[in-house]
């Protein structure tokens, strides 16, 4: 194939990804009132899980009331975030409950619930070191809002050697 194909193609595949997954948000957004939608939820903890493997607690009870926690605290953070935010954030979210924008956004064929914390993090490293700006900017949105909301509740500060703030 000649490289001008290759490159019809890719914006072809672009365009179409984009057109997809901005239908799919109109569907299925990510937010939903400024609160995270059952596929947001499910991203995020997907995504938690790999993040955060080795914070959050071992026992199965534990780790899903942590991560029910950070998923709430969150819904708190898009509440706050301004309305060009929150849809951005919708879109990224949307995008990613896909099974085109799983794959084609952070490399993860299985879906989120379903993956293994190896898949998920492999996922989020090829996004975090990709060459494409846009996968990078994903990985971070989604690395420092999982981050903040996790680490923003003080029962998780003991685990990490943190005290927390000082007594004045």
């Amino acid at each position: 194939m000649q490289r001008r194909s290759w490159l019809k193609l890719g914006v072809a595949g672009a365009a179409v990804l984009a057109v997809g997954g901005g239908a799919v948000a109109v569907f299925e957004p990510g937010l939903r009132d400024g609160r995270l939608s059952p596929a947001g939820r499910t991203v995020f903890a997907g995504v938690a899980g790999g993040l955060l493997d080795g914070t959050l607690p071992a026992e199965r009870a534990a780790r899903r009331l942590a991560i029910d926690g950070m998923l709430d605290r969150i819904d708190g953070l898009a509440a706050g975030l301004a309305p060009h935010a929150q849809a951005e954030l919708s879109q990224l979210l949307a995008l990613l409950a896909t099974g085109a924008g799983r794959r084609s956004l952070a490399g993860l064929a299985e879906p989120w619930n379903d993956a293994s914390v190896q898949d998920i993090q492999a996922a989020l490293q090829t996004m975090r070191f990709s060459s494409l700006g846009l996968r990078q900017q994903a990985y971070h949105a989604l690395h420092d809002i999982a981050g903040s909301a996790y680490f923003s509740d003080a029962s998780t500060w003991p685990q990490l050697g943190y005290p927390g703030p000082l007594k004045l």
